[in-house]
């Protein structure tokens, strides 16, 4: 598959993806600045809950939730030891493979995420809002996604 060439160019490109780069970096800035403080989750943490709450039987494979949270191995490992230090997931072994490792949602972990919940979102939303009100480009861009997902 062969693609043709941006009408705008590289430099338009490279324009763009910074805004949009500097868009992602204060926008996950605020909504772990905001989990942290009012529910003592960091961003890792909170979308490892969000994943697993949604699993079939709040559950996943290592490998999964890695994938899922764009880590590596290594750091889903220090990720859930610490969800497991807090009580919001516990360790289980696959049935089928012996040497996988399921890692499972509790209750505890299920009421975290879902009081988290509403702080992402509003957070969320309201970062969006900051960064379309500043920039006009930013704008632009932020009202057609959001019309492409309605």
């Amino acid at each position: 598959m062969t693609s043709q060439p941006s009408p705008t160019g590289g430099d338009a490109d490279a324009r763009m993806w910074s805004r949009l780069t500097a868009l992602h970096a204060h926008v996950e800035s605020r909504l772990a600045t905001a989990l942290q403080r009012r529910h003592g989750l960091g961003l890792s943490e909170y979308r490892a809950l969000g994943l697993l709450a949604e699993a079939p039987k709040g559950e996943l494979r290592m490998q999964d939730l890695a994938a899922g949270l764009g880590l590596n191995q290594s750091s889903v490992t220090r990720l859930v030891a610490r969800l497991h230090a807090a009580d919001f997931t516990y360790r289980d072994s696959c049935p089928d493979d012996k040497r996988g490792v399921y890692t499972v949602i509790t209750a505890t972990g299920r009421a975290r995420h879902e009081e988290a919940r509403t702080t992402y979102r509003e957070t969320l939303t309201a970062s969006l809002d900051e960064a379309a009100a500043d920039t006009a480009d930013i704008a632009a861009v932020l009202t057609a996604a959001r019309g492409a997902l309605a």
